[in-house]
Parts: structure tokens; C-alpha cells; sequence
């Protein structure tokens, strides 16, 4: 019964480590699309 608790363990640890990753990366994707909608907005306004 150990043995098969730990391979779930294992199992949902790792699966949570890919979803985390998914969701850093999406962060990452926001923030570098706000940055560069920010650059276009100050070149616009330096008009």
C-alpha cells in the first residue's frame, strides 16, 4: 500500500510541476505583451 501511495505521489507531483510551469510561462507571455503594448503606447503619445 506504501509503494502505491508514493507512485500516486510521485505521479501528482510531477503533474503539478508541469501545470506550474504552464502558468509561469503564460505569466511570462502577459507581461512580455504589456510591455511591448506599453512601447507602442509611448512611441504614439511621443508623436
Amino acid at each position: 500500500m506504501s509503494k502505491k501511495n508514493n507512485a500516486r505521489r510521485a505521479a501528482y507531483q510531477a503533474r503539478q510541476e508541469k501545470e506550474g510551469k504552464k502558468v509561469v510561462n503564460w505569466i511570462f507571455g502577459v507581461l512580455i505583451f504589456l510591455a511591448l503594448c506599453f512601447v507602442v503606447y509611448s512611441v504614439w503619445i511621443m508623436m
